[in-house]
C-alpha cells in the first residue's frame, strides 16, 4: 500500500476492485430495488448481468476474472454451490408432501416435456451449425434443466403474488429444483454413445448414470434430508440450538449434502433438492422460519456475484464473429429457434395430463417460463471437463460447446427478464382503444351509458345492456386471474365491469389451496374458460 518516494498508493487491483465493484452493485441496486422489481418488473438477474458486461472487458475493463481465477474450474464449483443451495430452498418452500400430491404432474415435466426439450434444442442445434446429431445432443443436454435461480425470480416478486396462482408457482420451482439434477443422463448418454459402442455405452450409462448417480442420489437425499429432521426437531425441543443456528440450518445442510454425496461420486444437485422435500416432509421447518430472510438475502448475494461474474467472463469477442458456422447470425437465429420451440409446444400438449396445471393460459405461463441459466453454465463446465478425453479430438463441439450455451443464457435472461414489462405494456393497449372505440362511437341515445376510467382500479363501466355483455356476463362468475380476468357481478340490465386485462380483484392468498377463492383467475366468455 505504501510506495517508497510517497506517503500512499491507490491499489487498483483485484483485492480492492473485486469487492467495490460487488460493493457498488449491491448498494446502488438495493436503494432502488423496489423501483426496478416491483415497478419496472426487471429481473435483478438482468441487471446484475449487464453490470459484469460493463465493469469486463466488454466493458470498461475494470476487472476482469479470467486473469484471476482459472474460469472452468472456478465456475464449475461456483455454480455447484449456488445451484445445490437454490434447489435446496425450492425444496424446502414446496408445501406438505408436495412431491407425492403432485407426483403425476412432475413425472409429466420431467418425462416427455425435459425430453422433448432436449431433443429439439439438439434438432436447432444440428441444423443451425451443421454439427453430428450426437454432438448436438451434448450442447442440448446442458439447456435442457431449467434454471432454478432464474425460476425463483419468476415466482417471487410483487407481480408472481398478485398474478400467478401458488399452485402455478409450486410447479415451477419444482420441477426447477428437480430437473437441474436430471441433466446428467442426457449428457452422459450423449457422452458415451460418441465414446463407447452403443451396447457398452447403455449399459454403462445404466449402471453408472441411471442407479448410482440418480438412484442413490435420491436415496441419499432423502435419508439426510430425514435425518436433519428428526435431529433438528430434537434439539429444539431441547433448547440446545439457538436462533441464529437454527435459521441458517438449511445452509448447512447444504453443505453437508452437497459434500456427502459429492464424496460418493453422486449426483449432489438432485440429493440437495430431495434432502430439501424431505427436511420438510411434515411442514414442520417451514412453518418455523416463514418470516426468517436469511436464507432469502444470502441467495440474493450469491445471485447477484454469479451474474456480475457471467458478464465479466461471457467471450463476447467470440460470440461477435467466431471461425467457420460460429457466427453471431447463427447464434442469434438459434437462440430465437430454441427458445420458442424448446419447451411451450411439449408442455401445451401434456397439459391436460399434468395436474398442477388447471387452464390452458396457466400451460401457456408454465410452458414460456423455462429459463436457462446457472444450471446450463454448470452442465456446460462438466461437458467441457469431459470432452478434454483425448476419443474427442478434432470434434467440433468442443470449439461451439461454450459459445452456444452462453448465447441462450444471455438470450433467456434477457427475453425472460424482460416478458413482463413487455406484458404489461401490451396489455394496457388493448383497454385503452376499446375505451376510446366505444366513446367515440356512442350516439345521444346511448347518453344512459357511463364509460369512466378512474385512476384506482382500472375499469370500464357500462350500464347499457349489450349483446357482448351478455355473452360475458352468463359465464363471467368463474374464478380469477393472474393473468387477466372478465368479470361480473350483477344482470346484463344493471352496471356490469371489465377489469382491464392483467388486474383481478382477489390476488393468490399464497396457500396451494384449490378452493373458489384462490382458483386462478384467467377469465371467462359464455362460461367457458378463455
Amino acid at each position: 500500500m505504501f510506495a517508497s518516494g510517497s506517503w500512499v498508493q491507490f491499489d487498483l487491483g483485484p483485492s480492492a476492485m473485486v469487492p467495490l465493484l460487488l460493493g457498488t452493485f449491491a448498494v446502488c441496486f438495493g436503494l432502488v430495488s423496489m423501483v426496478v422489481k416491483e415497478r419496472l418488473f426487471l429481473s435483478d438477474t438482468l441487471v446484475a448481468m449487464l453490470f459484469g458486461v460493463a465493469a469486463g472487458p466488454a466493458g470498461f475493463g475494470a476487472v476482469d476474472a479470467s486473469k484471476l481465477v482459472d474460469v472452468p474450474t472456478f465456475t464449475l464449483e461456483l455454480t455447484r454451490l449456488i445451484i445445490g443451495i437454490q434447489v435446496m430452498a425450492a425444496g424446502i418452500t414446496l408445501p406438505k408432501k408436495y412431491l407425492l400430491r403432485e407426483l403425476k404432474s412432475l413425472l409429466m415435466l420431467l418425462g416427455p416435456v425435459m425430453t422433448w426439450m432436449w431433443l429439439t434444442s439438439a434438432v436447432v442445434i444440428m441444423l443451425v451449425f451443421r454439427l453430428g446429431f450426437i454432438e448436438s445432443l451434448i450442447i442440448a443436454s446442458c439447456i435442457a434443466p431449467t434454471d432454478p435461480v432464474l425460476a425463483n425470480s419468476i415466482v417471487r416478486g410483487k407481480f408472481a403474488e398478485a398474478r400467478v396462482p401458488q399452485h402455478v408457482r409450486n410447479i415451477i420451482s419444482a420441477e426447477s429444483g428437480a430437473n437441474d439434477g436430471l441433466g446428467y443422463p442426457y449428457l452422459y448418454l450423449a457422452l458415451y454413445l460418441l465414446k463407447f459402442s452403443t451396447g457398452e455405452a447403455l449399459t454403462r450409462w445404466f449402471a453408472v448414470v441411471v442407479l448410482w448417480q440418480i438412484a442413490l442420489s435420491i436415496v441419499l437425499g432423502a435419508l439426510i434430508g430425514w435425518a436433519a429432521r428428526i435431529l433438528l426437531q430434537y434439539a429444539r425441543r431441547k433448547e440446545w440450538i439457538d436462533h441464529d443456528s437454527f435459521f441458517s440450518f438449511a445452509i448447512s445442510l447444504t453443505l453437508l449434502t452437497l459434500g456427502i454425496v459429492a464424496f460418493v461420486g453422486s449426483d449432489d444437485i438432485l440429493a440437495c433438492f430431495v434432502a430439501g422435500n424431505s427436511f420438510t416432509w411434515d411442514d414442520w421447518f417451514r412453518e418455523e422460519t416463514v418470516e426468517s430472510h436469511f436464507q432469502d438475502v444470502l441467495d440474493t448475494l450469491f445471485n447477484f456475484t454469479f451474474f456480475i461474474y457471467l458478464g465479466n467472463i461471457i467471450p463476447w469477442s467470440t460470440l461477435a464473429g467466431g471461425s467457420g458456422l460460429l457466427t453471431t447470425g447463427r447464434l442469434v437465429t438459434s437462440t430465437v429457434l430454441i427458445l420458442l420451440f424448446r419447451r411451450l409446444p411439449a408442455t401445451l400438449a401434456v397439459a391436460r395430463m399434468t395436474p398442477a396445471l388447471e387452464t390452458f393460459r396457466e400451460a401457456i405461463f408454465a410452458g414460456w417460463f423455462g429459463p436457462i441459466g446457472v444450471g446450463a453454465v454448470f452442465y456446460a463446465m462438466v461437458a467441457q471437463k469431459e470432452l478434454e478425453d483425448h476419443v474427442f479430438d478434432g470434434m467440433r463441439v468442443k470449439e461451439y460447446l461454450l459459445p452456444i450455451v452462453y448465447s441462450l443464457v444471455i438470450g433467456s435472461v434477457i427475453v425472460h427478464g424482460i416478458t413482463i414489462p413487455l406484458y404489461h405494456i401490451v396489455s394496457a393497449v388493448p383497454s385503452a382503444s376499446v375505451a376510446v372505440t366505444r366513446f367515440l362511437s356512442r350516439t345521444p341515445s346511448e347518453s344512459s351509458s357511463n364509460f369512466r376510467f378512474p385512476f384506482g382500479p382500472r375499469t370500464i363501466s357500462i350500464s347499457a345492456p349489450h349483446p357482448r355483455i351478455a355473452a360475458i356476463s352468463s359465464g363471467a362468475r368463474r374464478r380469477g386471474s393472474a393473468l387477466g380476468v372478465v368479470s361480473s357481478s350483477c344482470p346484463v340490465s344493471t352496471e356490469s365491469t371489465l377489469l382491464e386485462p392483467g388486474f383481478s380483484d382477489n390476488a393468490s392468498s399464497g396457500s396451494d389451496s384449490r378452493g373458489p377463492e384462490n382458483l386462478p383467475n384467467y377469465g371467462s366468455i359464455a362460461g367457458r374458460n378463455i
